[in-house]
């Protein structure tokens, strides 16, 4: 079976988190569930449910050393939705969060990685957003920003047809075919 990371940070997408594991499943796949530390504040009521679905524990924090692995490892991950925040700590490697350094250590390991990000209008004028999709792009990351991905939208607005997670998951689909 292939194996999913199925990473996401603080943005409103990450609530829909349950249904895209479901269909991730629907795909073939499975899928373990990572989340930066406030990701997994706001859905703290919720990881119980998300570890019987996955059927592995959701880590949001790195294991202590000498611990065992609790996850098979990763065919391909998927880091949807990505913040501000999130994109330009893996791009610069800052690595203090237990899922940005897997995502940067994985594009050394040459893991297939997809990622999308979920920001406003205002911080893509950012000059270092750019640079960052940029950097990651480099690095082998498929970043799915701008057209056929996510396209920012003005600072408190959701988009009518919502985030964009069939364009996440077809891409991976695309980088990777299911084992049985």
């Amino acid at each position: 079976m292939t194996t999913l990371y199925l990473f996401g940070s603080a943005a409103p997408p990450v609530f829909e988190v349950a249904g895209v594991i479901t269909s991730g499943q629907d795909r073939g796949w499975d899928v373990c569930l990572g989340l930066t530390p406030t990701a997994a504040r706001w859905l703290e009521a919720e990881l119980p449910a998300l570890e019987d679905l996955t059927g592995h524990p959701v880590r949001s924090e790195y294991k202590m050393p000498g611990e065992p692995d609790v996850w098979p490892k990763a065919d391909v991950i998927l880091f949807a939705p990505a913040t501000f925040n999130s994109v330009n700590e893996w791009a610069l490697g800052l690595t203090s969060k237990f899922v940005i350094g897997v995502v940067a250590e994985g594009t050394g390991k040459g893991i297939p990685i997809v990622a999308m990000p979920c920001v406003n209008t205002a911080y893509a004028q950012h000059a270092q957003f750019d640079r960052s999709v940029e950097a990651l792009r480099a690095a082998g990351v498929r970043l799915l920003y701008g057209d056929g991905g996510f396209v920012p939208n003005r600072p408190g607005e959701r988009r009518p047809e919502g985030y964009p997670w069939h364009r996440a998951l077809d891409a991976v689909d695309a980088l990777v075919s299911p084992r049985p």
